[in-house]
């Protein structure tokens, strides 16, 4: 297992600072804030209003973005492939210009069927501007200090909600949720574009040697135990994580609190996932990846069972958005860092691609489920306990992850 502070042999040709674009790791600041912040995190917040504005049922709209979830999923097995080989910039650079596309699609759907097709693009949007490429490019360029340039930028990504969630119910007040999608559009677009198109052309390096003790190919890797029992415990805990995040805007209207204190609430998990990315490194020092990984999974079904248990105040109610935020951008990292962590980073781009392939599907289930379950549970406060649940089963599998240290 690499640790993640000992620059490892073999390191890959680009780890030196000359070779890294100096404008690429603000620039994917950025760009992932304004990324997730609209394509992302403003659907949780307009969703009620589309809803209520088209007469659309709350599980079809869900269903459109769930089905942006699965093709991002089914796509980025095919991304990382092609980041591997090319970089991440002609991929981020179009990848931009879908998801201002898409967002032109859902702006304007007069119908379900043309607003599901806007997601389905969205999807591409996803797979090629989200964390999976940002972290292959970080990965290869930084080596072997890439967790600390992961670090940076999932920081500045964990505020894509605290910036936009509050923004997107502030433009929704006074405009209609098309012509918010239309201003957020812009915004993607004007932001987006040239930042992948200028700050992402430094040369590729090659991809790093694999050590002599490595599993030597990425499929040979994904057939094993170790990989296989880990995509299953990020696979049930991405369905819970991200039926909470899409989820908990309505839990809260159903306790009495209104649109914008929901929003906040929401956004506020962002500053706490900037928070608790801090610590990252901090446990990666103390723990092996086999041990943070049942430890983070375990505290995120925890931060869930308390959304159903404490039904207010609404201060105490921040508190817990606080503490789950910071479980979720641990959780973050921990996906960021889990091949490098057992398998080096040869193939990172692929076998990051395969390992979140069933996550993101599962999350992009998650929201579909979680609006269709919420009504014959009994309302969204026994979906939290259910999802917490899904959580703890997720944790039974973690154990299991490691794999054997080089002798």
């Amino acid at each position: 297992m690499t640790d993640l502070n000992t620059p490892a042999r073999g390191a890959a040709t680009g780890t030196g600072d000359r070779s890294r674009p100096r404008a690429a790791l603000p620039a994917l600041c950025v760009t992932q804030i304004v990324s997730w912040g609209i394509v992302y995190y403003a659907f949780p917040v307009l969703n009620p209003q589309i809803t209520a504005a088209t007469g659309w049922p709350a599980g079809a709209t869900t269903a459109a973005f769930s089905l942006g979830l699965v093709v991002s999923a089914l796509a980025g097995i095919r991304v990382g492939r092609i980041l591997d080989r090319r970089g991440p910039r002609t991929v981020m650079t179009v990848g931009s210009v879908v998801g201002v596309v898409s967002l032109l699609i859902v702006a304007a759907a007069p119908n379900l069927p043309v607003f599901m097709t806007g997601w389905a693009l969205a999807g591409l949007a996803m797979a090629t501007t989200f964390y999976q490429p940002a972290f292959a490019a970080l990965t290869r360029w930084w080596a072997p200090d890439h967790v600390r340039a992961l670090t940076v930028v999932t920081l500045a990504g964990g505020l894509a909600s605290t910036v936009f969630a509050p923004l997107t119910a502030a433009l929704a007040a006074q405009l209609s949720w098309r012509h918010t999608y239309l201003v957020l559009a812009g915004i993607l677009a004007a932001i987006t574009i040239p930042a992948h198109t200028l700050a992402l052309r430094a040369p590729w390096p090659d991809a790093p040697t694999a050590p002599a003790h490595a599993v030597t190919g990425a499929a040979e890797a994904a057939r094993t135990r170790p990989f296989l029992l880990l995509a299953t415990a990020f696979t049930l805990s991405g369905f819970a994580m991200y039926a909470v995040v899409v989820a908990l805007v309505p839990l809260f209207l159903e306790r009495g609190y209104t649109t914008s204190q929901a929003a906040w609430a929401l956004g506020i998990g962002g500053a706490g996932q900037t928070l608790g990315r801090t610590l990252y490194a901090a446990l990666a020092r103390r723990t092996t990846a086999t041990a943070r990984t049942t430890i983070l999974i375990a505290l995120g079904g925890v931060t869930t069972a308390a959304f159903a248990a404490v039904p207010g105040p609404y201060a105490l109610l921040i508190a817990v958005s606080i503490l789950a935020g910071m479980v979720r951008g641990n959780l973050t990292l921990l996906q960021a860092t889990a091949i490098t962590d057992r398998w080096g980073a040869t193939h990172y781009g692929r076998l990051s691609g395969l390992l979140a392939a069933p996550a993101t599907t599962a999350a992009a289930l998650a929201p579909f489920a979680g609006a269709a379950l919420a009504v014959p549970l009994g309302g969204y406060g026994p979906l939290f306990c259910l999802l917490a649940t899904v959580s703890m089963a997720a944790v039974l599998t973690a154990p299991w992850t490691g794999t054997a240290k080089p002798h």
